[in-house]
C-alpha cells in the first residue's frame, strides 16, 4: 500500500480545523502490559460551563498491530472536523488485527467509551450525549450498540461498513435503538453493500430511524479518495445528522 495513502485526509473541510485542541496518546486501557492509546480532539475555545457531545470513531480492519490507525490522515482530519464543528472527537487504536479479533476489539471499544465517559469532566464532555461512527471492517463492532442499547448513545454512523452483525443484533433486540446514518459507496465490494441492504431491512422492520446516503460512483473510502461534490455533501449531512441527534 502506497505510503501517501496513510496521510490522505478527508476531502471536506470547515474553518478552524487547524485550531482545534488535541490531547494525544492518552492511555485508555492496558492489556498484558501493552497500552492502548486514544487522541481526544476538542474545539478551539474551552467549553466553560458547557459540556460538548462526544463522537467516537471506530476504525476498520483487520489492520497490522503496528499501524496505529488513529494516526492515519483520515482519522486526524475527522478529529479536527468534528472538533471544529463543536464536538469532542475521540479516535483510538483497538486490537482488530485478524478476523478472530472482533471479541477483544469489542472489549477495547467498550473500554474507550467508558474511559471518556468516566473522565468527561477532564475532556469538558457530556457523557449523556454520545455517538459512535464506524468504518469498513469496524462495522461489526457496532452490533454491541444495538444488542444492548444505551440511552446515552444518541446516534450511530456507518461509512462503507460491514453491517451483517449489527443487522442480527437489531433483529434479535427489543430497542429502543439509536437513530442510524449509513453512507454507502456504489463502487464498493458487493459484500459490503449487501450487508447494508440486510441492515436496512432489519432496521425498517424494527422501526429504527434510518438515513441512507448513497454515493453512486463512490469508492470504498470515498471520503478520502473521491474529491467531488457528492462526497462533500455526504460528510456535511453527516455532521448535520450528529448535530441534530446530539443536541440538548
Amino acid at each position: 500500500m502506497a505510503a501517501d495513502w496513510f496521510q490522505k485526509r478527508i476531502v471536506y473541510t470547515v474553518p478552524s480545523m487547524d485550531r482545534v485542541r488535541v490531547e494525544r496518546d492518552v492511555t485508555y486501557r492496558t492489556v498484558d502490559g501493552a497500552a492502548l492509546k486514544m487522541d481526544v480532539y476538542a474545539p478551539p475555545e474551552p467549553a466553560g460551563a458547557d459540556r460538548r457531545a462526544i463522537v467516537f470513531f471506530v476504525h476498520g480492519g483487520p489492520v497490522p498491530p503496528d499501524l496505529g490507525a488513529k494516526n492515519l490522515g483520515v482519522f486526524r482530519s475527522y478529529g479536527e472536523l468534528l472538533a471544529a464543528s463543536g464536538f469532542v472527537a475521540v479516535t483510538f487504536n483497538h486490537r482488530l488485527h485478524g478476523p478472530a479479533d472482533y471479541d477483544r476489539s469489542g472489549q477495547d471499544v467498550a473500554a474507550a467509551v467508558d474511559f471518556v465517559r468516566g473522565g468527561a469532566a477532564r475532556f469538558q464532555a457530556d457523557p449523556e450525549r454520545t455517538a459512535v461512527w464506524a468504518f469498513s471492517g469496524g462495522g461489526p463492532l457496532l452490533a454491541a450498540f444495538f444488542r444492548d442499547p444505551a440511552p446515552q448513545v444518541k446516534a450511530v454512523v456507518s461509512y462503507y461498513a460491514l453491517l451483517d452483525e449489527p443487522a442480527r443484533a437489531v433483529e434479535g433486540g427489543d430497542g429502543p435503538f439509536p437513530p442510524v446514518l449509513i453512507a454507502r459507496a456504489g463502487k464498493d465490494d458487493p459484500r459490503f453493500n449487501a450487508s447494508v441492504e440486510t441492515f436496512a431491512r432489519a432496521a425498517w422492520a424494527k422501526g429504527v430511524i434510518l438515513d441512507v446516503l448513497n454515493h453512486p460512483t463512490g469508492q470504498h473510502g470515498f471520503d478520502i479518495l473521491d474529491d467531488d461534490d457528492r462526497t462533500r455533501e455526504i460528510i456535511r449531512r453527516t455532521i448535520d445528522f450528529l448535530t441534530e441527534r446530539l443536541k440538548r
